[in-house]
């Protein structure tokens, strides 16, 4: 007999699509994958070969739970001197990945019943962590016409007595939208008054095009600082998701709460992953620009495309390496017979007939649209691109 907090999860669809996707082209059909969640860039050389020194001097015991001092303090200096905030290496936990850190949050934070506010569309995992420590998911709908961000119409509405936290992710998962300046300032004082928690979800800083700019809502002013808690990887900025090494930034007590969480149930971040993220932290980092050039040329190609293709449309992102697309419009029409009734139709049929994977918004909170990565190569992408346009054509 399962659990009810168990029973009332449900499974990640941006794993799930992926997983499909992989099954099909192990069994050798040709299947273009624009469901990935993860750079396709490998790991840079520099960074494996600290790996490599690191389990040379056996560096392949326990470390401390929150994670070897050289990490934390290349942290700090990286927040000061990136972000323009001050933490100490002991305000920082290092953690198994982005996700780990932001569980380790709510379990730090929410007691049963209290209520974290939560932009829709946001990344699939907010609600389903915020369920899994007792917290009660309050979601605020927006569109393309702000720009995928909330008001403070929308967050004093979903305000109540109960309201622990809001969630900020920018650059966005999936829209790929970045608040500006003057947003983070107006979510910052409504922060402030409410006296409750923001939880700032940075993983795509440094994935960041034209002339936008990240700006860490924390480091706004000292009264947001002490209710913000700042959460980052290097899974993207560095292509290393699989390493899993994520990291918050925190008040002492939430830090010293977050660390003892994690001491009892992970230990510690991999020991190994740790002397590679302070490689990558610290050493050359070139190899992100390079990264982020090939993803502004590939976001440019796609967002050119998908407009040419009816039925669809959508924004220019501004960070990350997602395009959000709007395809309602093909709702209610049909493909050889099929109708499409809503976004999973849409993604099925694609995957089945057309052998192209993409992630319906329903995971989102989004049914209208379906999100496509562009970390694939431009070849795969001019491939997919054509597919999905044969395929809109061919409706009725």
């Amino acid at each position: 007999m399962l659990s009810n907090k168990a029973l009332n999860i449900s499974p990640s669809p941006t794993l799930a699509i992926s997983a499909k996707a992989k099954q099909m082209k192990s069994e050798g059909i040709d299947v273009i994958g624009f469901g990935a969640g993860e750079p396709d860039f490998d790991t840079p050389e520099h960074i494996k070969r600290a790996a490599v020194k690191a389990m040379e001097e056996g560096f392949t015991k326990y470390t401390p739970a929150a994670g070897i001092p050289e990490l934390k303090q290349a942290i700090s200096n990286k927040l000061r001197k990136d972000n323009g905030l001050d933490y100490s290496p002991n305000q920082i936990v290092i953690s198994n990945g982005a996700k780990h850190s932001l569980d380790n949050v709510f379990a730090s934070i929410l007691n049963p019943g209290d209520e974290v506010i939560i932009p829709a569309p946001y990344w699939v995992s907010y609600p389903e962590m915020v369920k899994l420590n007792d917290g009660v998911p309050v979601f605020i709908e927006t569109n393309s016409s702000i720009n995928f961000k909330v008001t403070l119409d929308q967050l004093e509405k979903a305000c109540t007595p109960k309201t622990k936290a809001v969630i900020l992710n920018s650059a966005s998962n999936p829209t790929g939208q970045v608040y500006n300046l003057e947003e983070l300032q107006m979510l910052a004082e409504f922060a402030v008054k409410q006296n409750i928690f923001v939880i700032s979800d940075e993983v795509y800083e440094k994935i960041i095009y034209d002339d936008t700019e990240h700006i860490s809502i924390a480091s706004l002013s000292p009264e947001i600082k002490e209710l913000s808690i700042v959460v980052n990887a290097v899974s993207k900025t560095y292509a290393m998701t699989g390493w899993r090494i994520g990291y918050a930034a925190a008040p002492q007590d939430i830090a010293t709460a977050m660390g003892d969480i994690q001491s009892h149930l992970t230990s510690n971040p991999n020991s190994i992953a740790q002397k590679a993220s302070l490689e990558a932290i610290t050493g050359p980092q070139d190899c992100v620009e390079e990264m982020k050039k090939a993803f502004l040329e590939r976001r440019d190609f796609m967002v050119r495309r998908i407009k040419e293709i009816p039925l669809l449309d959508c924004l220019t992102p501004k960070g990350s390496f997602y395009l959000f697309v709007e395809v309602k419009d093909a709702f209610g029409k049909s493909y050889q017979e099929q109708r499409i009734n809503d976004v999973d139709d849409f993604a099925r049929y694609l995957l089945e007939d057309f052998k192209v994977a993409l992630v319906p918004g329903t995971g989102f909170g989004a049914p209208n649209y379906v999100r496509l990565s562009y970390a694939l190569s431009m070849e795969q992408i001019e491939t997919g691109l054509t597919r999905i346009e044969t395929f809109i054509n061919n409706l009725k």
